[in-house]
């Protein structure tokens, strides 16, 4: 999402020349306030300003479709009372730019003047000069320097450089030499006049640059980025945020729709991930058209079946890294967990990209719909699609539904049958490693299309799982566990049993892996306190 001034000449277009747009949501290019539904991000933008007052050099380096464009468009007119801001975006220079040390100079000196857009915001004299480099008659890096020095020097108000999309370009040596002498004027600042704060924004974090500037062996791996500070601000939307933007749309629309509510639950499912809210938002206005629990999770379903660049650079990802794909895995199936490690470079990517997060010094999955689109991708390999147990699932499919009910209890009970059958003689060691993975097989085709699923990351371990399904506007919950004894069976059941009234239901599901010999399998009804609970074993 991008934010751009009401005096844009775009939104000059539409408003002041008379065609008036109805708002709407957007998930793709420019959105402007007076055409689109937006959070407010006012608090984030004042908690920027208070870095930039105190002179601070960082990178604002989040996911894909993260927001990032919005914040700098909207701080580039949030600042622009206290000063003089210099909003580029290395995507509007050329591959070849970045070639040579004096094709860039000329360029960026081009794109500042550019941006600049021939107002007064530079004195006289070093725009005669900027305009003598981008003519190509000054063009060492050391020129461009000293003309924004000067420039720097003589500006009313404080310069500021915000430049967007620098992936574009941070794989070059001469982006190398462009950050040592940004981090040269910084550390000289004292004596010589450069910009009060510098604002890099891109997916990847150049402070831990990997830069290849020769061929495939030679790499050089330090960024002279390291005075730049952390950047802690929080990107992700909030769910006030998400309530003020839909409050927005309810006083135009008047759906009646409970608007805390609908907001807590889109940030359920994304923790705020920007775009995924949009998409989730725009569905429902224009194809759903169901404000409430319902159009969420149908929207929900449809954005898992999308082709989007998110997914796509995801599983891309994990195929890249092997050993990253193995340990998410363990996380989503085998429920085991594993510390961040600030040095394992794989971890480091999926954090840039947005895709997991650390929640008290542990990695997980980012949001539920990651989590779901992974679980997705796991299950349904053509590997996974072929096992007995996922064809199991779709031939019983249409026996589970009555009455817009899912009947959970004939799910656990099939799931037995055909479990045993097809994994009886199997050894131990493959069961209990397997057997979760098996049940989300045989569950994702009963539900996929109409209901969907995720599994509560607070109850997630090696021991327990509990899988959430929303479907046809009721919810089940199932608790996936290993057979370790009558005494932890009933602290289960009153886990479960807790868990349940967190989501205000009475029924719950227990289905119990064991490995004991001497075991007994079926499906029976256990009263516990106000619950039933069906408890099924393996």
């Amino acid at each position: 999402m991008h934010i751009l001034s009401a005096n844009s000449p775009y939104v000059d277009r539409f408003i002041n020349g008379g065609e008036i747009m109805e708002k709407r949501f957007n998930t793709t290019g420019a959105c402007f306030p007076e055409m689109h539904y937006m959070v407010d991000i006012t608090e984030r933008l004042a908690a920027i300003k208070k870095m930039i007052d105190r002179g601070d050099y960082f990178v604002i380096n989040r996911g894909r479709q993260y927001g990032k464009t919005t914040t700098l468009k909207a701080l580039e007119k949030y600042l622009a009372d206290d000063y003089c801001v210099i909003s580029l975006d290395f995507q509007n220079m050329d591959p070849e730019d970045f070639d040579t040390t004096s094709s860039f100079v000329m360029a960026f000196a081009q794109e500042i003047l550019s941006a600049l857009q021939g107002g007064d915001d530079i004195p006289s004299e070093p725009k005669a000069q900027l305009e003598a480099v981008a003519n190509g008659k000054q063009i060492r890096m050391a020129n461009l320097f000293r003309v924004i020095g000067e420039w720097c020097r003589l500006s009313p108000k404080p310069v500021i450089l915000m430049i967007d999309e620098i992936d574009s370009a941070s794989n070059t040596q001469t982006f190398l030499s462009f950050l040592s002498k940004l981090r040269a004027a910084y550390l000289e600042r004292n004596e010589r006049s450069t910009f009060r704060s510098v604002i890099l924004s891109g997916v990847r974090d150049i402070r831990n640059l990997k830069l290849k500037i020769r061929d495939e062996s030679e790499h050089q791996h330090n960024s002279p980025w390291n005075i730049a500070v952390d950047f802690n601000v929080n990107m992700s939307l909030t769910v006030d945020g998400i309530a003020g933007m839909l409050s927005d749309y309810e006083s135009d629309h008047h759906t009646g729709m409970d608007i805390n509510a609908v907001a807590q639950l889109i940030y359920d499912y994304t923790s705020g991930y920007p775009v995924l809210v949009s998409n989730i938002c725009k569905l429902l206005n224009e194809t759903i058209h169901e404000w409430n629990s319902d159009g969420v999770i149908s929207a929900v379903n449809q954005i898992l079946s999308m082709n989007m660049p998110l997914f796509d650079s995801l599983i891309n990802k994990l195929e890249d890294y092997p050993e990253m794909k193995k340990s998410l895995y363990q996380v989503l199936v085998g429920g085991q967990k594993f510390s961040y490690n600030p040095d394992h470079e794989a971890t480091k990517l999926l954090l840039l990209f947005g895709f997991v997060k650390i929640v008290d010094n542990g990695v997980v999955i980012a949001n539920r719909i990651f989590e779901t689109r992974l679980y997705n991708d796991m299950l349904t390999s053509e590997e996974m699609k072929s096992t007995p147990i996922a064809k199991a699932g779709t031939l019983d499919k249409p026996e589970f539904v009555k009455d817009g009910i899912l009947d959970v209890e004939l799910i656990l009970t099939r799931f037995i049958a055909h479990f045993h059958e097809i994994y009886g003689d199997k050894p131990e060691k493959f069961i209990e490693e397997d057997g979760r993975k098996c049940f989300l097989i045989y569950l994702r085709p009963i539900i996929n299309g109409i209901g969907n699923y995720y599994v509560e990351a607070q109850t997630r371990d090696n021991r327990r799982m509990d899988i959430v399904i929303d479907y046809l506007g009721k919810r089940y919950i199932i608790e996936l566990k290993i057979w370790h004894g009558q005494k932890y069976n009933e602290d289960g059941e009153k886990q479960l049993s807790d868990y349940l009234d967190s989501y205000g239901l009475k029924t719950g599901y227990l289905l119990t892996f064991n490995f004991n010999e001497n075991k007994g399998s079926g499906v029976k009804t256990v009263q516990f306190e106000d619950k039933t609970l069906i408890e099924a074993t393996v």
